[in-house]
């Protein structure tokens, strides 16, 4: 009876192992056969390809900062240009096409005392001894007096727009003056072309300087000085 249980328990033993072993070989085969799927067909997208970066050296390597341990040599200090204008606003260059002073052989009004106009109420010619330089131009005097009024304060005496015709000036052109064609407003003294330019200049003198400021000294860069 014994011998007879025995036989049964090994019949069933075996019987177990056996499904056992065929369930095992069946999921092994059913999972491999999944994951050789997942990449049946594909190639290796790196297959054959190099490092890019094989055999190359950091070129850094070995180098130190060149910044390190410096400090930022403006640290700390203000801008030394703050607050401050440009000196050049609103000037013009004193370099132009013209000089900046009308002059016929380096003198200016032909060699007439500038300062006989205020003085004597007429031009005055002028004597070489008497002499005095402004502005890149000699100006002659009938008097040492003279020379010396005009020395102490040339803007005072100096004509308008350089010695320029006055008329023309405000019609934005550049000519010539005679020191016979004058006149004196406002204390400032202002010359002309001709005696005809100085009879279009009074009759309307307050226009024609408002025009004639405006231009000067642009027209000093004019190409045409008319004579």
């Amino acid at each position: 009876m014994k011998i007879k249980y025995l036989a049964t328990f090994a019949a069933i033993s075996l019987l177990s192992i056996g499904v056992a072993s065929a369930y095992s070989s069946s999921s092994a085969t059913t999972l491999g056969t999944t994951k050789v799927a997942v990449c049946a067909g594909k190639t290796n997208p790196c297959a054959g390809k190099t490092n890019p970066c094989a055999a190359k050296t950091n070129p850094c390597a070995g180098k130190t900062n060149p910044c390190a341990a410096k400090t930022n040599p403006c640290a700390g200090k203000t801008n030394p240009c703050a607050g401050k204008t440009n000196p050049c606003a609103g000037k013009t260059s004193k370099v132009t096409r013209n000089s900046a002073i009308y002059t016929e052989n380096g003198l200016a009004l032909d060699g007439q005392d500038v300062v006989s106009y205020f003085t004597e109420g007429k031009p005055v010619t002028g004597k070489k001894q008497f002499t005095y330089g402004w502005k890149g131009a000699n100006w002659q005097f009938s008097s040492a007096a003279n020379r010396d009024l005009f020395a102490k304060n040339p803007e005072k005496y100096a004509p308008a727009y350089g010695g320029y015709c006055a008329k023309a000036a405000s019609d934005g052109n550049l000519a010539t003056t005679v020191p016979t064609a004058w006149e004196i407003r406002n204390g400032k003294l202002y010359l002309n072309y001709s005696a005809e330019a100085q009879q279009e200049w009074l009759q309307g003198t307050s226009q024609l300087i408002v025009k004639a400021d405006r231009n000067y000294p642009k027209i000093l860069n004019n190409e045409t000085l008319f004579r």
